[in-house]
């Protein structure tokens, strides 16, 4: 049986098979939405012989944004996996870890399947989509999407935002996160909405990206802002400016509708619900709030600063609260529904745009070779880092070579500093503050 969105890219076939729907900048290459459609037929033929084989089963893949992205997500959703899209920049032997963890079926090494034991099948065909994010234990979470799931998202970010077929989506952050899934990679397949991805994060790469092929809208996230707003380059045709994935600066909401004379949308979401709020004028940013729930989205106001989130978006996979979800940010709800961050609850932060678990880091510092303990924080401010001192002999420049051969960048401490031994409190236990002051 095929699920809601699959039976969404059919449609989207018929009424724009001949358009565009997917350019290349950094190699001017593009596609219209019926040779995608070809193209993915095509890969799932060369490397699933048995496409029945991967009916319900997880299967996790990673690959940089582009044509081939998309022959891979669509091929996988035709042969009936549970899709698993992984950041480009997460290395092999991370990627297959994961793999293992979360008992997926396969894993695409970059040239090929390779199918792995013990295998978990998923018995609801509705599911279609896992997105891992850091859990609280330091273990990868896994979430489990619906297609009508992530129908739900693109549809609320769409209407909310005035996203239409005609425009063009350009798509610099991650497709397979939940940002790029809600803004780029489901309004493709479900609503039309082609992309230009883009050449380089970079602002001359991008600015040379918009003279050539002038897309109009642009979800981007802060660093990004920040960088163009300190430019002198130019965004031709660009209408719709969107930042999430980590808070925005007012002073950056400021410079940017300054120096390109138009404002600078502030969107707020999650991985377990999709999009939440989101400043529909640019101005609420300013006032230090992330705007208004999107249309199709209830906000309600929790004891302790918690807010709970209502939608078809939200997942149910492992949910008792079917639609709902309270978030681990300690928000504000005003009486005209305005919604004001206050902080995370829990131990994890945004580093890049990705949420990165401080266990999770420690976890990987303390299986480094040598390493007796580890301390991880983070230093505030517009664009959180990492931080970790390690009890340990070693040299800094070796566990960094060690953690990179496995760990992604952004979960890579920007500062380590290493000690024989981690300082303690005169009741036995770390002492954090000592910690600070010399990290």
């Amino acid at each position: 049986m095929r699920h809601a969105l699959l039976i969404a890219w059919t449609k989207t076939l018929r009424r724009r098979g001949d358009d565009h729907a997917v350019v290349q900048a950094k190699d001017g290459a593009i596609v219209t939405f019926r040779e995608l459609d070809t193209r993915a037929d095509d890969w799932l033929a060369q490397h699933v012989a048995e496409p029945n084989s991967l009916q319900g089963r997880a299967v996790i893949f990673a690959a940089p944004n582009g044509i081939d992205w998309f022959e891979i997500f669509i091929g996988l959703l035709k042969a009936g996996a549970v899709v698993v899209p992984l950041d480009a920049n997460e290395p092999p032997v991370a990627q297959r870890r994961l793999a293992v963890s979360i008992r997926a079926a396969a894993w695409w090494n970059g040239t090929k399947l390779e199918l792995l034991p013990n295998a978990r099948r998923y018995r609801d065909p509705s599911l279609c989509l896992i997105k891992l994010t850091s859990g609280t234990t330091g273990q990868p979470r896994a979430l489990v999407f619906t297609a009508n799931q992530l129908l739900a998202d693109a549809r609320q970010v769409t209407v909310t935002m005035g996203i239409r077929p005609r425009d063009l989506n350009y798509a610099l952050i991650p497709l397979g996160h939940s940002y790029g899934l809600g803004n780029l990679t489901v309004p493709l397949l479900a609503h039309g909405v082609p992309l230009v991805c883009g050449s380089a994060p970079l602002p001359h790469a991008i600015a040379t990206d918009f003279s050539n092929w002038q897309p109009t809208v642009f979800p981007g996230v802060p660093t990004m802002w920040r960088a163009l707003a300190a430019s002198d380059l130019a965004l031709p045709n660009l209408r719709l400016a969107i930042s999430a994935g980590a808070p925005l600066p007012p002073e950056v909401a400021r410079n940017f509708a300054e120096r390109f004379d138009q404002p600078l949308h502030n969107f707020y979401g999650s991985s377990e619900t999709g999009g939440i709020s989101y400043d529909r004028t640019g101005t609420a940013t300013l006032a230090g709030h992330v705007g208004r729930a999107l249309r199709g989205v209830q906000l309600i106001a929790r004891s302790g600063q918690r807010l709970q989130v209502c939608s078809a978006a939200v997942l149910t996979h492992g949910n008792r609260q079917r639609g709902n979800w309270i978030m681990s940010d300690r928000a504000e709800l005003d009486a005209r529904g305005k919604v004001t961050l206050l902080g995370r609850r829990d131990s994890t932060v945004k580093i890049a745009g990705r949420r990165v678990n401080l266990g999770e880091v420690r976890e990987r510092l303390c299986r480094l070779t040598g390493v007796r303990d580890a301390w991880v924080d983070f230093c505030g401010g517009a664009e959180p880092t990492l931080r970790a001192v390690l009890a340990t002999d070693r040299r800094v420049s070796e566990l960094r070579a060690e953690l990179h051969a496995d760990t992604a960048a952004w979960k890579v401490p920007k500062k380590i500093t290493v000690m024989s031994s981690l300082p303690l409190t005169a009741r036995g236990k770390i002492d954090t503050r000592a910690l600070a002051a010399s990290a």
